[in-house]
């Protein structure tokens, strides 16, 4: 366990700079809005001015053991939000909130909810130039399905009596 509780293996989950020893602003933002930390007051501007406190000066990262520290910082507003008397226990809140915390997928696109996605993707209701791209089965046929491949037999695309010229009747 690092200094305040929260262990280093959580921590270089969000951590992104140093080789996962380090963490931005947006690394712990991430991290406490993942953790269901963040409220009314204790929000990310209020995470930005604690951040700074705590930082290096002309460093843009913290380490974890610099974490016991912010921690501290978003209890102040933590005790708001959560209507709490003793900023102890909101540190302590925090702390294990952020200690249970796993990362989310942020920015991905999920599995659509709707029923509508069944009907678009059965091939036997495609109809016109669409319908062309499947077989029987709603396999995809490839490039075949795709392209009109030209036969450079010499005769136009709907002449009926090809090969016939040179036949005897």
């Amino acid at each position: 366990m690092a200094t305040g509780g929260i262990p280093s293996s959580t921590f270089s989950l969000f951590a992104t700079k140093a080789e996962k020893k380090e963490a931005t602003t947006k690394d712990v933002t991430r991290w406490c809005t993942d953790a269901g930390v963040m409220g009314k007051n204790c929000n990310s501007n209020h995470l930005d001015i604690s951040f700074s406190k705590v930082k290096t000066k002309g460093k843009p990262t913290i380490t974890c053991s610099q974490m016991d520290a912010l921690c501290t910082e978003l209890a102040k507003m933590y005790t708001k939000d959560k209507k709490m008397s003793d900023e102890g226990a909101a540190k302590a809140e925090i702390i294990s909130k952020l200690s249970a915390a796993k990362p989310k997928a942020h920015g991905t696109t999920g599995t659509s909810k709707t029923g509508g996605v069944g009907r678009m993707t059965d091939t036997s209701k495609y109809t016109g130039a669409h319908k062309e791209r499947f077989d029987e089965s709603g396999k995809g046929k490839g490039k075949e399905g795709r392209a009109d491949t030209a036969e450079n037999s010499g005769y136009v695309g709907n002449y009926k009596g090809e090969n016939t010229y040179d036949k005897k009747k």
